[in-house]
């Protein structure tokens, strides 16, 4: 049983009408739905057609029911997603002390609240861990919850003295991992280019607050909580989003039963962890991989 003050729920949106439906209909369907406040980030279109689909988004967003109050913010222009998301979680978390947030194309289990709640208040004090994450890649063989050093985007949640720890800047943060000489460590030995992604933030060539939240934890040395079994299932990689693709090896199925949530004597993080998702990465991440699934997308027409 959960006691003290549910977490409330930030939903970010743009201009996937049907994407949004589906999340806010799974949301619903969570325990704690009813219980639980909802506040959607409503992005502005870039144009006139841009516009006509977030209005469409936004007339599905002004009937959302099933919960215990509902607000939505529609901003008068497009802010992108980045900074969408930087200002609103940062709106609601210095209010409410905590925040679980999702963007518009993520599946939620029915326990996926029951299960952020839960680890909210369980680790609001402890100092070492600074985020909560309920997606697992797929293949990995891991216990129901885990420590790792790294921040995942899909699904998430923290608190609001650990979002103080976010710098926005990249440059300062890109630097600060260069002289330190943690490049190596923050690419997961070098097995995916998390370096590479804030190189090209800076550079203009992302717009990525996850990358920057990622390595704003890093190096303030913050653990996340992980779930070993997904809570969220992501339908944004049909290329309808600002930064999907065609990656559902990422997705596995949605585990609708409650996790395990116990608290370890010692706070650190999995070797074991670790070492899956360095396994992971050289699967996923190698030239001859890439290859493949480009030839799967073109084999399906998809050119991109």
């Amino acid at each position: 049983m959960i006691t003290k003050e549910l977490s409330p729920i930030i939903l970010f949106t743009y201009n996937r009408p049907w994407h949004t439906q589906q999340v806010i209909t799974a949301l619903q369907k969570n325990d704690l739905s009813q219980q639980s406040e909802l506040f959607i980030f409503s992005d502005g279109g870039k144009d006139f057609e841009d516009e006509k689909v977030v209005e469409e988004t936004r007339a599905i967003l002004d009937n959302t029911t099933g919960f215990k109050k509902v607000t939505v913010y529609k901003r008068p222009v497009n802010f992108g997603l980045a900074a969408n998301v930087i200002d609103g979680v940062t709106t609601i978390v210095e209010k409410y002390g905590k925040v679980i947030v999702l963007e518009d194309d993520l599946i939620t289990a029915a326990s996926f609240l029951t299960f952020m709640n839960k680890a909210l208040n369980m680790y609001e004090d402890v100092d070492e861990v600074a985020h909560i994450h309920s997606f697992c890649y797929a293949g990995l063989n891991l216990p129901d919850t885990f420590f790792i050093k790294w921040v995942g985007s899909t699904g998430w949640a923290t608190w609001r003295d650990s979002w103080k720890l976010f710098r926005p800047n990249g440059e300062k943060l890109l630097a600060e991992i260069k002289e330190k000489k943690l490049s190596k460590s923050f690419d997961f030995n070098g097995k995916y280019p998390y370096t590479k992604m804030l190189r090209r933030q800076i550079d203009g060539k992302n717009n990525s607050w996850a990358i920057r939240w990622n390595a704003s934890l890093f190096l303030a040395n913050k653990l996340s909580l992980n779930t070993g079994k997904t809570l969220i299932f992501n339908i944004g990689f049909d290329g309808s989003g600002q930064h999907s693709g065609s990656q559902d090896f990422y997705n596995m199925d949605l585990y609708n039963k409650e996790l395990e949530l116990v608290k370890p004597q010692m706070i650190q993080e999995s070797v074991e962890a670790r070492r899956q998702f360095e396994e992971f990465y050289r699967r996923t991440n190698s030239f001859w991989a890439k290859a493949k699934r480009r030839l799967q997308r073109m084999a399906k027409g998809d050119f991109s």
